[in-house]
C-alpha cells in the first residue's frame, strides 16, 4: 500500500530533522513540547499497526521514542537523565520517604512528613492541635 511508504518517509524526515537537537548539548526542548510529541508519536503507532501499516507504525513509534530521548536529555529541567525522569534527586531521600510512609501506614498516629534536623527534639501531633 503506497500510504504506508509515504507515511513512513514522513516519520523518517521527522527523525532526520529531531537529530541535530538531540545531538546539540545546548539544546533545550520544554517537557510541555516534547512530552505530548512522544505520545503523538506512539498513539500514531499503535494506531497505523492497528490499521496493518506496519512501516508508518515502525516509523511513527521511532518517532515518538526519538521524542522521548530529547524529553529526557535535552529538557532544561535538571541536569542528570534520572532527576528528570523521575524527579529523584537522591536515592536515599527516596528511601527516607518510603520508610517514613510505611511507618505512617503501618502506626495508627499521623507521622510528620517534614522533621526538624535537631535529633534531640521530639514532636508530637498534639503540640500543633490548635494551629
Amino acid at each position: 500500500m503506497w500510504q504506508d511508504f509515504v507515511f513512513m518517509i514522513g516519520s523518517s524526515l521527522s527523525i532526520a530533522f529531531l537529530a541535530p537537537t538531540l545531538r546539540d548539548a545546548s539544546s533545550r526542548v520544554p517537557l510541555g513540547t516534547s512530552l505530548p510529541s512522544m505520545a503523538i508519536g506512539v498513539v500514531y503507532g499503535m494506531t497505523f499497526m492497528s490499521l496493518g501499516m506496519t512501516l508508518s507504525a515502525l516509523g511513527a513509534l521511532a518517532s515518538g521514542t526519538m521524542w522521548a530521548l530529547i524529553a529526557a536529555i535535552r529538557s532544561p529541567t535538571g541536569k542528570h537523565l534520572t532527576g528528570r525522569l523521575l524527579r529523584l534527586e537522591s536515592p536515599t531521600l527516596l528511601a527516607t520517604d518510603l520508610r517514613r510512609w510505611v511507618e505512617a501506614v503501618r502506626s495508627s498516629v499521623d507521622v510528620d512528613q517534614y522533621t526538624t534536623g535537631d535529633p534531640t527534639h521530639t514532636h508530637h501531633s498534639s503540640d500543633h492541635a490548635a494551629d
